[in-house]
């Protein structure tokens, strides 16, 4: 992989992106977005009043109240729907329909038909659909998945992926504590883990045992799972999350957070101090509002010219992938490769700008006409396999999978 800045001199245009949604899943990519070179912002839509005049302000562009007029800007060639789970499914359509191309949030959709539709009228008007940020861009896992397909360690017979973390407090709008409207950890973070793990194995998932931890009475949504995950050759995964916001995993990555930047050790516990004074459920969606892109509390990302990751990748927890002649540990800066008789370190550039890896595999399918690889049918693989979580969960037995 090279970073973004790599590609950027060899591109003929740039591509004109309209964003749909400003809250917390374009505040991550935002950084993305100022410092790729390949990437221009010309539009945006948000229901929130202070979200599109800081949004204006910031990139003196056109705002709109909702997705059917950002769609109609002729200016917009893609859109990036960054709005909560349940819009995901309609306003991809929405998008299609006016033949704009469209990078989705993960998950998909909340089920399996939703994608269906998005498949089709995406494939009508003759579009690409991406879905991403899911983790399985990142380039530790990428270079992993590059080193099994090069044979050398043979056939992938194990993995192992785990993470805590303190999801479940961080401030939550109140759907995001009701798994049928798209809340808790399945849907929000399995969807991470699934995609890693599939991409790592290499082959179609064919069965999935689950148990599910709901903990919190206050909370009444999945903060923790475990499951097994069959693979066609006999391969297997084991997945674990926890966001209940104890023991947190990245203290054995070296202390570096999920998006690249150094965490510091003595900030444990902040989640649940920051809620400790909240008296509702209305005020809880209130603070993370606050904190959100246009929010009283919102602090702009570093400069276009100051790197942001701390020279790290990002992760989504220790993860580690047994093949026949070794162990591979993908890390926040590179690899660990456990073979026969010795083990290795194979350090990775340091990227130059957050998830360009997302905008390699967007600009390689509009500019280029390069199938990507996180395209509609792995993204409703990936769902399926979280929807057979809770299904497995509730029923406490194995479901088998069909959409792979």
């Amino acid at each position: 992989m090279t970073a973004s800045t790599d590609t950027a001199s060899a591109a003929s245009r740039r591509l004109r992106l309209g964003v749909s949604g400003l809250g917390r899943a374009f505040s991550l990519m935002l950084p993305t977005f100022l410092k790729e070179a390949r990437i221009e912002l010309v539009a945006a839509c948000d229901p929130r009043e202070t979200a599109r005049a800081q949004f204006a302000r910031d990139f003196n562009a056109p705002v709109y109240d909702d997705i059917d007029q950002l769609a109609r800007d002729p200016r917009v060639e893609a859109i990036y729907i960054a709005s909560p789970h349940q819009f995901h499914a309609e306003q991809t359509r929405v998008a299609a329909r006016h033949g704009k191309h469209v990078l989705v949030e993960k998950p998909m959709a909340l089920t399996v038909q939703e994608c269906d539709a998005m498949i089709a009228d995406c494939e009508q008007a003759g579009v690409y659909l991406i879905v991403g940020h899911c983790h399985s861009f990142d380039s530790p896992y990428l270079q992993a998945r590059a080193l099994i397909d090069s044979g050398d360690f043979g056939a992938v017979r194990m993995i192992h992926a785990l993470n805590y973390t303190d999801f479940l407090y961080r401030p939550r709008r109140p759907e995001e504590l009701m798994t049928e409207a798209g809340g808790g950890v399945v849907f929000s973070q399995a969807a991470h883990q699934v995609d890693v793990v599939r991409l790592l194995a290499g082959q179609r998932a064919v069965r999935v045992r689950a148990v599910m931890g709901r903990w919190d009475e206050a909370r009444p949504t999945e903060g923790a799972y475990s499951a097994l995950l069959w693979f066609e050759n006999g391969a297997f995964a084991s997945i674990s999350y926890n966001g209940y916001g104890h023991f947190d995993s990245d203290e054995w990555c070296d202390w570096v957070g999920e998006l690249g930047a150094p965490k510091d050790p003595a900030d444990y516990g902040a989640a649940r101090r920051r809620l400790a004074g909240v008296a509702s459920a209305d005020e809880e969606a209130r603070l993370k509002n606050a904190a959100t892109y246009g929010g009283p509390q919102y602090k702009a990302p570093a400069s276009a010219g100051s790197g942001s990751s701390g020279g790290r990748h990002q992760h989504f927890g220790p993860v580690i992938v047994s093949c026949e002649r070794a162990d591979l540990r993908p890390l926040p800066d590179g690899l660990m490769v456990y073979g026969d008789m010795q083990r290795e370190r194979r350090a990775l550039p340091a990227p130059a700008v957050p998830r360009f890896e997302v905008i390699d595999e967007l600009y390689a399918a509009i500019q280029h006409g390069e199938k990507p690889l996180h395209d509609g049918y792995w993204a409703r693989a990936t769902l399926e396999i979280c929807l057979a979580l809770l299904a497995s969960g509730k029923t406490d037995s194995d479901v088998s999978l069909v959409l792979q």
